[in-house]
């Protein structure tokens, strides 16, 4: 049941955007707590700043001001300020010096020192030292301070150099930056959402291209810790706000496996394909590695894999190889989702081996909000077969039933947040071959509370309830502390005695 309902929490990210996404590892239902937590950083990533206020405000007061009504087809004004604007009405150039401020009705406004131009070619020139402010509808807000400006706001195209600034959550920097009408080119650029002077971490790219359709395409990329690269790849595309993958290694100990570094490599093969290697090293055990061959079209994804995967909870499978398909999507005029699943291969745990097939289908509804309440529900139906061959008087296994959950959780304030839930899986570790990834029950009820103890440091409470045998099954407490552009994580395993602490990356 804890994957059922992860994967219920994961698939609501899919229609909400974020500063940073960040997934608990729980058997309490602590998950829901990452929805609300994403939910605020994504209000505060998408909150205008002053200075965007401002421009809009400046644009308005302007519109208000102009001497008649532009007609269709005609050029976007635009507004000079400086303390020194020289104007010649019969060529249209223009020379501003001091505190210049231009603002373009459709969304942009030049600062700086000293400019030039020509009002009726349209074009603005900046050597110096320049700021520029993009905030037009449909394409993403970029503030920018770099050097040799030229643009052109009547065709929309520009350049500027040696620049850095933000493009929504990102920061970025870039030896030329490229305005064309329908997107932004970077040239040797960088990005990450880590603020710091000093990035903890960024990737590099020889040229971005960012989209209006808040599509970000980057081409021989380069992903870095401080100084050193640790991945690479010919090609990399992105969604702006979209759930994204964190390239970056995961670090941690527990009782399980004493410590641990978890880490994925992804190497893309052709359009649609990519091949991706991971690898779990710890002290306990030493080395258990996967390989997957990803296939990619839009809603439609498919993979072969081989190798040893865990469940979170210590235990392990190993896929010799097994092929799994789904297709999910979101209803465009309901508030719905659906997945379809089916996984067909040879599995492995201990002594057991089987030919094993899993299909399912699961529908989601997006969350409710009900004043500070958010209300989550799944259903699905899923059938399990078994084929063993190796342990005697074991033949075919197939379990086949409905599985639900509901959840409300409640935000109190911006500090304490707290959620009950019900769920129920017929599919348990009791009537399965494998208990990889299962209760051993079928009822459960879960509830935890979150509370914001300072501004980095958060303490979660969450409760599992065995509602089959009316006992209490886990009990979890976490402390997230932030650092500067990552988390530490310390879990306290109540009942089972163990202990998890892991350090991770802010994610992208």
């Amino acid at each position: 049941m804890k994957k059922f309902l992860g994967v219920a929490i994961a698939a609501l990210f899919v229609t909400s955007t974020a500063e940073a996404v960040y997934e608990a590892s729980s058997d309490t239902g602590t998950e829901v707590f990452d929805f609300i937590e994403n939910r605020r950083r994504e209000e505060r990533a998408n909150r205008l700043t002053e200075e965007q206020q401002k421009l809009l405000d400046d644009i308005e007061t302007a519109k208000e001001n102009l001497p008649h009504e532009p007609k269709e087809g005609d050029p976007v004004p635009a507004v000079f300020e400086g303390d020194d604007l020289v104007y010649y009405s019969g060529s249209g150039e223009f020379i501003a010096t001091g505190k210049v401020d231009i603002i373009q009705l459709a969304g942009y406004r030049f600062q700086s020192d000293e400019a030039k131009g020509n009002v009726k070619e349209q074009y603005v020139q900046v050597d110096g030292k320049a700021h520029l402010l993009q905030l037009t509808e449909g394409a993403p807000r970029v503030t920018l301070d770099g050097y040799k400006t030229y643009y052109n706001y009547g065709t929309k195209t520009g350049t500027m150099e040696s620049a850095n600034g933000k493009m929504g959550e990102y920061y970025l920097t870039g030896k030329r930056f490229e305005f064309y009408p329908d997107h932004i080119v970077v040239y040797d650029g960088t990005q990450t959402k880590c603020g710091a002077k000093t990035p903890d971490y960024h990737l590099s790219a020889e040229r971005m291209e960012i989209w209006p359709e808040q599509v970000v395409r980057m081409y021989n990329v380069k992903f870095w810790i401080k100084n050193k690269v640790v991945g690479t790849k010919e090609y990399e595309e992105r969604q702006l706000g979209e759930k994204e993958k964190n390239y970056f290694p995961r670090i941690g100990y527990n009782s399980d496996y004493g410590v641990y570094i978890h880490d994925n490599f992804e190497i893309p093969l052709a359009k649609h394909w990519d091949f991706q290697i991971g690898a779990h090293i710890e002290t306990k055990h030493g080395i258990r590695s996967n390989a997957e061959l990803f296939y990619t079209n839009r809603d439609l994804k498919g993979c072969v894999k081989y190798g040893f995967y865990d469940d979170k909870d210590a235990r392990w499978i190993q896929k010799e190889p097994s092929l799994d398909i789904w297709y999910e999507k979101h209803f465009d005029n309901a508030p719905l989702s659906y997945r379809i699943e089916g996984e067909y291969g040879h599995w492995r745990q201990n002594s057991i081996a089987s030919t094993h097939q899993e299909y399912e289908l699961n529908l989601y509804h997006d969350p409710i909000a009900l004043g500070k309440f958010y209300l989550f529900l799944h259903t699905g139906y899923k059938i399990t077969k078994d084929d063993v061959k190796n342990l005697k008087n074991v033949g075919d296994t197939t379990v086949r039933g409905f599985n639900w959950n509901i959840m409300l959780a409640r935000e109190f304030n911006d500090r304490l947040a707290a959620y009950v839930g019900y769920s129920y899986d017929k599919n348990t570790s009791q009537n399965s071959v494998f208990d990889f990834d299962k209760d051993d029950y079928s009822r459960k009820v879960q509830a935890g509370v979150s509370w914001w103890l300072t501004p980095i440091d958060r303490v979660v409470v969450g409760v599992d309830w065995n509602a089959d045998k009316h006992t209490v099954k886990d009990v979890d407490y976490y402390w997230y502390h932030d650092l500067h552009c990552s988390q530490a994580v310390l879990r306290w395993r109540g009942k089972r005695k163990k202990l998890e602490v892991h350090w991770e990356f802010t994610p992208w």
